[in-house]
C-alpha cells in the first residue's frame, strides 16, 4: 500500500478541510528567535575547514583584501556545523542572493572584473 504522505512529510489535504484548515497546513511553522544576545561583527574573508562530520567556518577581518595578505588575517568568529545544516545554509544564501541579483543585477566576485578603466 503506498504511503499518503508527500515528500516534505506532510499528508495531502482532505476534501472535508476547508481552504483555511488547507492553507494552514502547507504554510511551514513559524519559529519564534530571540536575537536580544547575538553578537555581530562584519566579515570580508571566510575560510572553510571540515571533518567527516562537520564544517568549520571562519571569518575575520582582513585588512589588506587586494593581493596576497602580509600579515596573519585574525578570525573572530568561527562556526561549527554539520553538514545537513550546511547545506540548508547554502540553500538558503543561493536563493538570497539570486533574488538579490534578480533585482540590482550580477554581482561579480572577481575584482579584477569589477574595476572601471577610463
Amino acid at each position: 500500500m503506498d504511503n499518503p504522505e508527500t515528500s516534505s512529510g506532510t499528508s495531502p489535504p482532505r476534501p472535508s478541510d476547508s481552504p483555511t484548515e488547507q492553507q494552514a497546513a502547507n504554510q511551514p511553522a513559524q519559529i519564534e528567535v530571540d536575537a536580544s544576545e547575538a553578537v555581530t561583527c562584519y566579515a570580508n574573508f571566510c575560510r572553510v575547514t571540515g571533518t567527516p562530520e562537520e564544517l568549520l567556518i571562519d571569518f575575520g577581518l582582513n585588512p589588506q583584501p587586494f593581493g596576497t595578505p602580509n600579515r596573519p588575517i585574525p578570525v573572530s568568529q568561527r562556526i561549527v556545523t554539520n553538514l545537513y545544516t550546511a547545506k540548508r545554509l547554502l540553500h538558503v544564501l543561493q536563493l538570497t542572493v539570486e533574488r538579490h541579483e534578480g533585482t540590482f543585477g550580477m554581482l561579480e566576485t572577481d575584482v579584477q572584473k569589477r574595476i572601471r578603466r577610463t
